[in-house]
C-alpha cells in the first residue's frame, strides 16, 4: 500500500495529507502548495492532531495551508515516509474534492497555491513517493468519473 517501507529509526511522527482536487473544463485539477521553508511544491499535510483522526486532521491542514475545504475520501490513497525533525514521518494521504476556496487563509503569507493538471503536478513535485501517490490518485479518480 505504500511506495516506501517504514524506516526503522525513531522518533516517529504520524501525519496526514490531502490531494485537493476539482473538476474543471480542462479535466481534473489538483491543488499544490509550497512548503513553508524550501518552497517546494507539495500537498497540504501536517501532524495528526490529538483527539482527531487522520482524515479530519488532513482536512484541517488543507484549510490552514491552502484555504480550501471539501469532502475527504473515506479510503486512503496510500502513505509515504520521509525524514524530518531528526525522526521518521508516516504520512497517510487522502483525496479531497474541493467545495470551498477561500480568498485568504491562515498561511497565505508563507505559502503559494496553484491549481494544475496531473501532468503539471508530476513535473512540479520533487518527492518520488508523492508522485507515485498522485499517479495512483489520478487512476482512481478517472475510473470513478468514467
Amino acid at each position: 500500500m505504500c511506495p516506501q517501507s517504514k524506516p526503522s529509526s525513531s522518533p516517529y511522527f504520524e501525519q496526514s495529507a490531502v490531494i485537493p482536487w476539482r473538476k474543471h473544463h480542462r479535466g481534473i485539477e489538483v491543488l499544490l502548495v509550497t512548503s513553508a521553508r524550501k518552497k517546494n511544491w507539495i500537498i497540504p499535510k501536517g501532524l495528526i492532531e490529538p483527539g482527531m483522526g487522520a482524515r479530519a486532521s488532513a482536512r484541517k491542514e488543507a484549510m490552514e495551508e491552502a484555504g480550501v475545504d471539501g469532502i475527504v475520501s473515506a479510503e486512503r490513497i496510500g502513505e509515504y515516509f520521509y525524514r524530518k525533525w531528526q525522526g521518521d514521518c508516516r504520512v497517510q494521504v487522502f483525496s479531497m474534492q474541493v467545495t470551498v476556496v477561500q480568498d485568504h487563509w491562515d498561511e497565505e503569507s508563507t505559502r503559494k497555491r496553484r491549481w494544475v493538471d496531473i501532468r503539471q503536478a508530476l513535473d512540479l513535485v520533487e518527492s518520488r513517493d508523492l508522485r507515485i501517490l498522485l499517479q495512483r490518485f489520478h487512476r482512481q479518480i478517472i475510473s470513478l468519473l468514467d
